[in-house]
């Protein structure tokens, strides 16, 4: 049995605002699920390394040309998303990078500034999981959830979303599909012992609001431009 992270015991002092964390397999509906909330989100797949960066893991296997494994936690900039997280809990506002998921970089930056009411924002991505043991200790965490489904489903809505955005090739997207489709389960077993709290979507939902009820009123986040990231 997962337990809610709703009383925390931290060295660190108190922070205004609190995060939850929005884990789960790619395609899930993590996204869907934040805007649905009406909670402030940070898309934690702007913090995604360049293409061109040579700590980029490769995907288990032989051959010259094989892809880029974007689902491994070594793809993400995991201490610049964290971060960003203790800079939104602790004023308000952080400097976050821009990402293109189609060209696999960075194209600028922008601030997130999230309204005087807040006390509540959710961090949502697929490494969501991976820094649910850094915020407790940071004493920020809210709760942490991975939203699970039918791996079926899963890979449906991933592909067609990946198809409707133009995020990377045909044949990319269906051999990573159809990997990810069958290490979906072992993908939510994983974040679940990392601390995020496997559920669907109503479930989600309630302990979203049940979070925002004892944080206080939901509040907004603005997002202001910032460097434009020009091509060399």
């Amino acid at each position: 049995m997962y337990a809610a992270h709703w009383f925390l015991v931290s060295s660190h002092p108190a922070v205004p605002v609190r995060v939850v964390l929005l884990a789960g397999p790619s395609g899930s509906g993590k996204s869907s699920l934040a805007a649905a909330s009406g909670l402030p989100v940070l898309s934690l797949d702007d913090f995604y390394k360049d293409a061109d960066d040579p700590t980029l893991p490769l995907v288990a296997g032989k051959g010259p040309q094989r892809d880029i494994d974007w689902d491994s936690p070594l793809a993400w900039d995991r201490e610049r998303a964290l971060t960003a997280i203790g800079e939104l809990c602790r004023s308000r506002s952080a400097e976050v990078p821009v990402y293109s998921i189609a060209e696999s970089t960075r194209t600028g930056t922008e601030t997130l500034t999230l309204d005087r009411t807040t006390p509540l924002f959710i961090a949502e991505g697929i490494f969501a999981a991976d820094i649910v043991k850094s915020c407790r200790e940071l004493g920020v965490l809210a709760d942490a959830l991975c939203l699970r489904g039918r791996p079926s489903t899963t890979f449906r809505r991933r592909l067609l979303r990946d198809l409707r955005e133009g995020r990377k090739s045909v044949p990319f997207l269906l051999r990573r599909g159809f990997r990810l489709m069958r290490s979906e389960r072992a993908i939510v077993q994983r974040q679940a012992a990392l601390g995020a709290y496997p559920c669907g979507k109503e479930e989600a939902l309630g302990r979203l609001a049940a979070a925002a009820c004892a944080r206080g009123p939901l509040g907004t986040a603005v997002r202001e431009p910032g460097t434009a990231r020009t091509a060399s």
